[in-house]
């Protein structure tokens, strides 16, 4: 199995940059890229930001934020990802995106390089089929936030090897995360679940049942979910809750998988959510307000 010392992550936003943290913080040398290099720089800020946040609370030690903070390095250019030993994917939900990007990094990856997706709902084996090693090809689904969230959901695409599999699993749970095996059909576990449900907030907000409001405080005290739907939807950017409700609706064609028209109108205007500063929550004030 391959020994995982260094680790490539490919896009910088929200996810990436979380990645980045988690595996910093275990110990990992990480290189962190992204097609803007301000969104690079961004990045490893936000993650120094988190780190300070964690060390004021006690979750880790000042010594431990600045041994992870030095082993983060920028990599404006791609190729230079192709250096370690798990590049990890973490850019926009977009299939086309991803493919594009693994196709760039190919000719530049040492020969016993792993890849790995963090999509949240798209084929692993799809993705792993372009690539010229389909058999180092493995999903590895981070919960967002990653450093505050405990799972990591692990896909097998139909081609992944068995010790592609067994390294992914160790190198997670050497973050301190939980991992679930999950098959390779679309959306995989949890957002196969989770995403279908914000999808039905929105139609029971679309159809007058309820207003923002009241979807979100009855699903917060009446099924003690820590947010609501609609607020949740805002946390993930609805345009990837979008994403990947067509995913569902296209990959199992079930109408029970429909993208609500709602959902596809926020999209369309441009509000995304917490993101944006717009989505079912007006974000732009000291408060937020319902947008209905």
């Amino acid at each position: 199995m391959v020994d995982i010392k260094t680790v490539g992550v490919i896009g910088a936003g929200q996810m990436g940059s979380g990645i980045a943290h988690v595996c910093a913080l275990g110990g990992y040398d990480v290189l962190l890229h992204d097609v803007s290099p301000d969104r690079i720089d961004q990045g490893i800020a936000q993650i120094e930001k988190n780190m300070v946040r964690q060390v004021s609370r006690g979750i880790i030690s000042d010594e431990a934020m600045r041994a992870a903070v030095g082993r983060i390095k920028a990599a404006p250019e791609l190729q230079t990802i192709g250096t370690t030993d798990l590049a990890i994917e973490a850019a926009t939900e977009n299939e086309e995106t991803k493919k594009a990007i693994f196709k760039a990094l190919g000719p530049h990856l040492k020969a016993n390089t792993l890849l790995a997706s963090n999509t949240s709902s798209i084929s692993i084996t799809r993705l792993a089929s372009g690539t010229d090693r389909p058999g180092k090809f493995i999903g590895l689904h981070f919960m967002n936030p990653a450093p505050v969230m405990k799972l990591v959901e692990i896909i097998r695409g139909i081609a992944t090897d068995a010790d592609t599999y067994e390294t992914a699993v160790n190198f997670a749970q050497s973050l301190g995360k939980t991992t679930s095996n999950a098959e390779d059909f679309p959306a995989f576990i949890v957002n196969r679940v989770l995403v279908p449900m914000i999808n039905e907030a929105i139609y029971t907000l679309y159809e007058g049942v309820g207003t923002v409001d009241a979807i979100d405080t009855a699903l917060r005290l009446g099924a003690n979910h820590p947010m609501g739907p609609l607020e949740l939807g805002d946390f993930i950017g609805l345009d990837t809750v979008l994403s990947i409700m067509n995913v569902l609706y296209e990959g199992l064609a079930d109408s029970k998988y429909r993208p609500c028209p709602l959902l596809v109108k926020y999209v369309e205007a441009g509000w995304l959510g917490r993101k944006t500063g717009r989505g079912f929550y007006d974000y732009r004030g000291d408060k937020p307000v319902p947008t209905r």
